[in-house]
């Protein structure tokens, strides 16, 4: 399992009855979570005094029946600074189990400069959302393309880089079907040394596509391969679709890369540690290839 136990201003205070109790900066949050299948007694003094509570509705849907929470406040991991806004379906606009991957390439990145202070690592992030994976990237020094559908997401990418001091950071923002932008990238001959993924379980496109990615990932990390560079140093898939293993997601990058056996492949599930039960939460599933020159780096 991925942990990351180096966050300061998030918490996941228990998890128990389908819920989880968090601690975003000083603002406690209740969330539904499908993963907390168990029944534990809330012991936690703060399930009673949470800022906001989401609940689920019986006809689908949800909303915050508790909201004592301001529109939006920050919190930051590290050298990165995030701008949190809760959202109709639950969401906050950052998965800090999220955080371990950002370590990882990070730690890549820096030491591809390191060993070469002129290079500027290439890096497409797809389904790139409010930017977490973007910030860290940047900051560990690549030259980012943020492809995502909405175009509310990001201007809070862009928010959220400008937060962390990356307002002039290399990074181009596009509002695209990710799957039509990277086929436009085949044809133009563009090419990443690290490619981030982070698809959701069911999507739709800027004109209403609809897929799923059990039915699409193959097809897509297939076109994704294409533009990679000869010697890439990363790719990272993501998936909170629970269809989809890690090992699957493996499977599919070794059998797909050309340039698979020049790397190390691990996988895995996503772990938030739980302060009450001092066990770890599943919160996703992740598929890391490497160059193998670049495994020192990433094990620091």
């Amino acid at each position: 399992m991925f942990q990351n136990n180096d966050w300061i201003d998030y918490e996941l205070l228990d998890a128990t009855d389908g819920e989880r109790l968090e601690r975003w900066g000083e603002y406690i949050l209740v969330r539904p979570d499908p993963q907390v299948i168990w029944h534990s007694p809330r012991r936690h003094p703060l399930w009673k005094k949470a800022h906001g509570v989401y609940r689920r509705s019986k006809s689908g849907g949800g909303s915050w029946v508790v909201s004592k929470m301001p529109e939006d406040w920050n919190i930051s991991y590290r050298d990165l600074t995030f701008k949190l806004r809760p959202m109709g379906f639950k969401h906050t606009g950052l998965f800090p189990e999220q955080a371990v991957n950002w370590d990882w390439f990070s730690a890549i990145l820096r030491g591809a400069r390191e060993k070469d202070p002129s290079y500027q690592p290439k890096v497409l992030n797809l389904f790139a959302y409010t930017g977490g994976a973007t910030a860290a990237a940047a900051k560990a020094g690549a030259a980012v393309v943020h492809v995502d559908a909405s175009k509310g997401m990001v201007n809070a990418a862009k928010e959220n880089l400008r937060l962390s001091g990356l307002g002039e950071a290399p990074v181009r923002y596009i509002v695209d079907d990710c799957r039509k932008f990277v086929e436009r990238e085949i044809r133009r001959g563009n090419r990443y040394d690290g490619i981030i993924m982070d698809p959701p379980s069911y999507g739709r496109g800027p004109n209403g596509e609809v897929w799923k990615l059990e039915e699409c990932a193959y097809d897509l990390v297939s076109l994704v391969t294409q533009i990679l560079t000869d010697k890439p140093l990363f790719f990272l898939i993501n998936s909170y679709t629970t269809g989809l293993s890690p090992a699957s997601m493996g499977y599919m990058l070794m059998t797909l890369m050309p340039q698979a056996s020049m790397g190390k492949l691990t996988t895995g599930e996503l772990g938030l540690h739980v302060t009450e039960s001092g066990l770890y939460l599943p919160a996703g599933a992740s598929a890391r290839w490497q160059r193998r020159d670049t495994i020192a780096e990433a094990e620091k």
